[in-house]
């Protein structure tokens, strides 16, 4: 197991992004930072999802390498737009921890079918699927249409 010592790269980066927003002047010249907070919210969103398409490819075809690198890049440009919203990678991991409290582990919350209504069947989310004890999906999914 890789263990990391150092100061924490994501809460470094969430500053350094806390920076160059109060100071875009005090960017390097050549900051890709700088560049993707000028260009925009809508652009560093775009960068959030094309980075986890290529996290998700690189996991089917089973590329650890490049796997651990597109990973990187997701983290990088997540944590980016996250800085631009002011949340800190310690609100992110205290919602983990909530979450691990309530139900065991840090699992991802199922979403309500109506986002009006809030939850569904007043718990804390409705889920439209699950997965048995087999491994067999349950219920229906939800799929994008372009």
């Amino acid at each position: 197991m890789v263990q990391y010592i150092g100061p924490d790269p994501l809460r470094s980066l969430h500053e350094a992004v806390q920076t160059l927003r109060r100071e875009p002047s005090s960017a390097p010249e050549a900051s890709r930072t700088a560049k993707l907070l000028a260009q925009g919210r809508a652009r560093m969103a775009r960068k959030v999802g094309e980075e986890a398409i290529e996290v998700a490819i690189e996991a089917m075809r089973g590329d650890r390498g490049a796997l651990v690198m597109e990973a990187a890049d997701l983290l990088y440009n997540l944590v980016v737009l996250l800085a631009d919203f002011d949340i800190s990678p310690d609100e992110i991991l205290a919602e983990l921890r909530r979450r691990e409290l309530a139900f065991g582990i840090a699992e991802k919350l199922p979403k309500s079918e109506d986002p009006t209504t809030g939850p569904a069947n007043g718990s804390t989310g409705g889920s439209t699927g699950g997965v048995e004890s087999n491994g067999q999906k349950t219920g229906s999914a939800k799929r994008c249409k372009r």
